[in-house]
């Protein structure tokens, strides 16, 4: 699923970019789904986007699911790590997994 979750938003991030006719050197913030602590660096890192332009709450909130991205989006603004005028680029992976097994 790490493999799969850099591999897919660095795709659809990259998208998402070109679309919006920016480099990525116009990012200021990356704020990603939070799965876990591997993935926004791991993403981060695969684009050439700056380790600090990718800030994390993980490690203090552990797995929020749906809520990581505003979440954290709030954080950064209320740390002032996110500013006004910012370019921020959002990411998300997950949901819809689903296996099982039969009873007998």
């Amino acid at each position: 699923m790490f493999r799969q979750s850099v591999e897919r938003m660095s795709a659809a991030t990259t998208k998402a970019l070109n679309r919006a006719g920016w480099q990525v050197s116009d990012v200021e913030r990356m704020i990603t789904h939070q799965a876990n602590a591997r993935v926004s660096p791991a993403l981060a890192t695969r684009l050439g986007l700056r380790q600090d332009a990718a800030p994390q709450n993980i490690g203090d909130v552990g797995n929020t699911a749906a809520a990581s991205i505003p979440d954290l989006l709030g954080q950064a603004a209320l740390d002032e790590t996110l500013k006004r005028g910012h370019r921020v680029l959002l990411a998300a992976f997950g949901g819809g997994l689903t296996w099982g097994a039969p009873p007998r």
